[in-house]
């Protein structure tokens, strides 16, 4: 019996939740004006996520046909042009054998010395803009610890006017401010993990661009 009781007594609480704040808009606006500031930064770490995962996972592509095809055109000795027609420029790694093969004719150090420069540049324009994730990551939770401790202030200032100690009065107040500190944690954890998922997407990258570049230069 003291389960079920235990159980009725969880799902009124629950009722009573629902009632007093009817949607998660209504929860949000609770946080007072510090949410708002939270809330354009979970906006804005969410657009250079898509922003920079299309990009990443659009230029990361490796295709190994591309570069065995590439291989037997070497041992083929094969023209400049014929080779270079067979990249796809539209990827990073196309564009950094590109870079390579239109120095055809330069010892394969100088040859190797071009690609690795470019791969060095297209690893940094895949990181473009994800450190604004980190910042995020870094800022929003402590916009919410400042919502939080400006309310709580608020909360204690109010007490002294009243010269009222009232539990129904901090508790009010005081969960309404630890929405800032949990929105700012959210937002916070999941710009962190974006940012960190955008990371390993292009040191997996970096890994096969090096595997199939190597294969490359060992015919050179």
């Amino acid at each position: 019996m003291i389960f079920p009781n235990a159980l009725a007594v969880f799902f009124q609480a629950q009722m009573k939740d629902t009632t007093a704040v009817n949607n998660v808009a209504e929860l949000i606006m609770k946080g007072g004006f510090i949410m708002i500031p939270i809330i354009l930064l979970s906006i804005i770490s969410l657009y250079f996520f898509i922003e920079r995962f299309t990009y990443i996972r659009r230029n990361s592509a490796v295709d190994a046909n591309m570069v065995g095809s590439l291989i037997d055109d070497i041992k083929n000795k094969n023209t400049q042009k014929s080779l270079v027609s067979n990249i796809d420029s539209e990827t990073s790694l196309g564009r950094i054998l590109e870079s390579g093969f239109s120095q055809s004719g330069k010892p394969a150090k100088e040859i190797e010395g071009y690609m690795e420069a470019t791969a060095n540049l297209e690893i940094l324009e895949m990181e473009k803009n994800t450190g604004y994730l980190g910042i995020i990551a870094g800022i929003a939770p402590m916009l919410g610890f400042i919502g939080t401790i400006s309310g709580v202030i608020k909360i204690f200032y109010n007490i002294s006017l009243a010269d009222n100690i009232s539990i129904g009065i901090i508790a009010g107040g005081l969960y309404q401010k630890m929405i800032c500190s949990g929105a700012g944690l959210i937002v916070g954890v999941i710009a962190y993990s974006c940012y960190h998922y955008l990371q390993m997407m292009i040191d997996r990258f970096s890994i096969n661009m090096q595997r199939q570049v190597n294969e490359v230069v060992k015919v050179l």
